[in-house]
């Protein structure tokens, strides 16, 4: 099985694709019919916007969660940023993730300058970026924000470096959807869609309406669509800047509990509604606990004071309509936020609980490396959202990912579940066996989620290693979970003879990251 990860981010993976011919409109083309006076004022406008915009070079290495050991080899990618009030940059937390060297080079400039990444938060897709010298914003000053979200069907303007040229490109378009939607899962924000041409390098540059920014342009639709872009608006840029403001960004507040909407008549006479009720039934709550205040078939009305509909929107002006849960962020205070519920048909008002950072048993690497360890000829790591894109990357990415479906494996099965203790994680053969006699006979065990090593149910990945390093058994026994799964028997004393020469003839320094090598060289546990 020949696997290789994607340079692309979670599950849902908000790369920008390049292939569409980005339309350049020259900053002095002001259109047939324009006086001279107006195409003036409009270049004088335009390049104050130009001031503020930089293209933005990084060198990446992304992980290998195939080769858990080693990286991808350096990539060079470029984008765009946006000079922030506080002598800061702003751009995509996807250009400089995993980023060796940034350097930022503003409009008309030769210079390429160094930066270093400040902040990042993957999940929203946001970075801030640092110069070494701050008299860049002496002649570079901040851009303007809008004071409010735009309008639909409002004219844009999309600024950056895409692809097929060095000059700074200006894209025009309009405004054609706002709506609360997913980002990076499980983080979900305010999205505002236009049909400018956005492309690959387009990523982080400004968009402006009425010569003041609306947001940072972020990804774009893939596929055979065409000038369907997205941006991330201001409100949402400025919900991470408040976030480092006060010390450290901590993620958005969110509710996982799972609701269905209430359009159906036979839902409200099974619940015993009058057909004026409006809201959203509550069909699994994020908490099984007595005291968590959602319970099943609960109907959310309000949240706060805005009134729920039966699709589960709330109305933000005579135009806006969006999902309920973007209210969170805007009015969760301590870690909750206040909600109306009828239950049994009685109103109640009561405080959810809203996580920042709620745990996903199939994790993000969120700029981190994975874990791993190496015994004998296996490779075992903990199973991340990398690890899963690329399974499903390639031709024959689906048919993995059916197969994993069709044989129980957790890989499918337990997506987007939280871990089911504290600690909890997927142990997984992350690649194929090293060539080594030990492996003869044995099918390829990749993407095997462990089970149990002689018999006992493995809980992480430390807890692999810890097993591995106290049993004094002749064998060891490795069984997997779904239907169909190999067992794997090997002599201990075998296995640990032969682990040192497999690092050695595969260029593997170490046997497994820090973490996993403090527990295996901890004093054994066992008697």
């Amino acid at each position: 099985m020949n696997l290789k990860l994607r340079p692309a981010k979670g599950l849902v993976a908000f790369c920008l694709i390049a292939g569409l011919v980005v339309r350049s409109w020259a900053v002095d083309a002001a259109g047939a019919g324009t006086s001279t006076s107006e195409g003036s004022q409009g270049n004088l406008a335009a390049d104050a916007v130009a001031s503020s915009v930089v293209k933005v070079f990084a060198t990446v290495r992304y992980p290998d969660p195939f080769k858990p050991w080693t990286k991808q080899a350096p990539t060079d990618v470029t984008g765009s940023g946006v000079v922030l009030k506080n002598k800061r940059i702003l751009t995509n937390a996807h250009l400089v993730l995993y980023a060796s060297q940034v350097q930022v080079q503003a409009y008309q400039s030769g210079s390429l300058l160094p930066a270093t990444v400040e902040a990042v938060a993957p999940g929203i897709d946001l970075a801030v970026l640092r110069l070494e010298d701050d008299a860049f914003f002496d002649s570079h000053p901040p851009l303007a924000w809008a004071p409010a979200i735009p309008q639909t069907e409002d004219p844009v303007m999309v600024y950056g470096y895409p692809l097929g040229g060095t000059s700074l490109s200006i894209t025009k378009g309009i405004i054609s959807r706002i709506e609360f939607t997913s980002y990076n899962f499980p983080v979900s924000g305010l999205r505002i869609q236009i049909d400018a041409a956005i492309n690959h390098g387009n990523s982080g540059g400004p968009a402006v309406v009425d010569g003041k920014m609306i947001g940072i342009a972020y990804s774009r639709l893939g596929g055979s669509t065409q000038n369907i872009g997205y941006i991330l608006p201001c409100e949402e840029i400025e919900l991470f800047l408040n976030g480092l403001a006060q010390g450290h960004y901590d993620c958005k507040p969110g509710m996982s509990d799972e609701c269905e909407v209430l359009g159906n008549p036979t839902l409200h006479a099974f619940l015993k509604l009058a057909s004026s009720v409006n809201g959203i039934v509550v069909t699994k709550p994020a908490g099984a606990t007595a005291d968590y205040p959602l319970k099943k078939w609960d109907v959310i009305t309000k949240i706060g004071d805005t009134p729920v509909d039966d699709q589960g929107m709330v109305n933000l002006n005579h135009n806006l309509r969006v999902y309920f849960k973007y209210l969170i962020q805007k009015l969760a205070r301590d870690g909750t936020v206040p909600l109306t519920i009828l239950r049994a048909g009685k109103e109640m008002r009561i405080q959810l609980p809203v996580a920042a950072n709620e745990p996903r048993l199939i994790s993000d690497l969120n700029g981190a490396y994975p874990s791993y360890f190496v015994y004998g000829p296996l490779v075992f790591s903990s199973a991340t959202s990398q690890f899963v894109d690329g399974l499903m990357a390639g031709n024959m990415g689906a048919s993995r990912m059916v197969l994993l479906d069709l044989t129980g494996s957790p890989l499918a099965a337990r997506m987007g579940d939280k871990p089911a203790f504290e600690g909890e994680q997927l142990v997984v053969v992350s690649s194929p066996f090293f060539p080594h006699k030990l492996a003869k006979g044995f099918a390829n065990p990749i993407a095997q989620v462990v089970k149990t090593v002689n018999g006992i149910p493995i809980q992480n990945l430390k807890h692999l290693a810890e097993v591995l390093r106290d049993s004094r058994d002749e064998f060891i026994t490795l069984e997997f979970v779904g239907r169909a799964a190999p067992i794997l028997v090997f002599p201990r004393t075998e296995m640990s003879a032969a682990t040192d020469s497999i690092l050695v003839d595969n260029d593997i320094r170490s046997q497994g990251t820090p973490d996993v090598m403090a527990v295996w060289n901890a004093k054994s546990t066992a008697r």
